[in-house]
């Protein structure tokens, strides 16, 4: 049971949430020949303020 867990600002539509979940199921579907009913993707949104780089 594969998991992926994707780090975002906050700021993102539900419907490019759905377009990340379903992207990144395929994605495992055609790389590693995952079932995609029993994989699941965590969006974790973060505050920008909680957010850093060097940039």
């Amino acid at each position: 049971m594969p998991i992926v867990n994707i780090q975002i600002t906050k700021g993102v539509s539900s419907e490019q949430k759905e377009q990340l979940i379903q992207g990144a199921t395929q994605l495992l579907v055609d790389v590693l020949g995952k079932n995609p009913k029993t994989t699941y993707v965590l969006i974790d949104e973060v505050d920008t303020d909680n957010w850093g780089g060097w940039w």
